[in-house]
């Protein structure tokens, strides 16, 4: 997919930015659904900022009605647009993005948000980024519901151990890992078909944030829910490279700057509705469970261990890893 997506890119390299370059596509996940989505409440925000203070246009196409992720990720590539990805539609590029997926990494969110923004990983793969798709960037990191959740059918998790034998539903390669680290099995299955596949009993469980859980009605298939702060939930933001540079440097500065504002108040929404998404799900079906801080430290000595040996044994720089862990003050987890 990797070469795929580089190819499209340098087939389209010569399509002239001139035609139309002041309307740019924004195209991501999930409804246009302020309150439900933060994604759309990013877009939405963004394209406000941008409009009222430059002469770009922005048209936002939710729901994915650009394609799915790497569709959209191809066409990012090569034509004027924007895309709000997730692992699955950044990872083809940049595999070691995979590396800020390790579960149980950040213990809240502002520790999330300094690893981004402030730190030399972050910094490395947004150069790698640029550097192999040809000069398109990664413009921010998007939140999208604060931490992911575990979620269950029939059988509550409240430790590692009641993972085993159980199959869940993954979203892409290292969830899989992850799964495997606990003990369980882990299936790809599109968000699309993820209802009918819990509702079916294909897979038992899943883990996204309350946002998604509540977006996709999971709570009518999942009766548990385990709040134990596996991974930071994110997306992140990418603008074609030729694009990005036809812009005058004063409508790049805008488009900057709205990022960099419509990222805030996006964290700021993500943050005042966590809580409230989970009391949504507690009264409409679901039992909420929250981890002793005994429990949390057992998923952190299991489920880290078992994906560091994975993102090992993938084509990942280990500088990369180094990096990370540096970041955070715990590279003496990789030895």
């Amino acid at each position: 997919m990797k070469k795929a997506l580089l190819l499209a890119a340098s087939l389209f390299a010569s399509v002239s930015m001139a035609a139309n370059a002041e309307t740019v596509k924004l195209g991501y996940n999930g409804p246009p659904d302020m309150e439900k989505n933060a994604v759309h409440f990013f877009a939405t925000t963004l394209e406000k900022i941008v409009e009222e203070k430059s002469d770009i246009e922005i048209e936002l196409y939710p729901n994915s009605q650009l394609g799915d992720e790497q569709e959209r990720m191809e066409n990012t590539l090569a034509t004027p647009s924007l895309n709000i990805a997730s692992f699955a539609g950044l990872s083809p590029v940049v595999p070691e993005v995979f590396v800020s997926n390790t579960p149980f990494m950040f213990n809240t969110p502002e520790i999330a948000r300094k690893f981004f923004d402030e730190g030399k990983y972050w910094s490395m793969i947004e150069a790698a980024f640029k550097e192999r798709s040809g000069g398109s960037e990664i413009l921010a990191v998007v939140e999208e519901g604060g931490f992911l959740a575990f979620t269950s059918s029939d059988k509550a998790i409240h430790e590692p151990a009641d993972f085993k034998g159980m199959k869940f539903r993954a979203m892409d390669p290292s969830q899989v890992a992850l799964y495997e680290a606990m003990g369980a099995s882990g299936t790809p299955v599109p968000w699309t078909e993820v209802y009918a596949a819990l509702q079916t009993g294909v897979v038992e469980g899943q883990m996204n944030p309350p946002m998604y859980i509540i977006i996709g009605s999971l709570n009518e298939v999942q009766k548990y829910l385990t709040r134990a702060n596996v991974q930071y939930s994110m997306q992140f933001l990418v603008g074609n490279g030729d694009w990005l540079n036809s812009l005058s440097d004063a409508d790049r500065k805008v488009l900057e700057e709205a990022v960099a504002e419509a990222n805030a108040k996006t964290r700021d929404d993500v943050q005042a509705n966590v809580e409230k998404r989970v009391q949504w799900l507690a009264d409409n079906g679901m039992t909420i469970i929250t981890p002793t801080e005994a429990q949390m430290a057992d998923f952190q000595k299991i489920g880290q261990p078992g994906f560091i040996k994975w993102l090992g044994e993938q084509s990942i720089d280990k500088a990369f890893i180094e990096a990370a862990f540096k970041d955070l003050g715990k590279s003496d987890l990789l030895k």
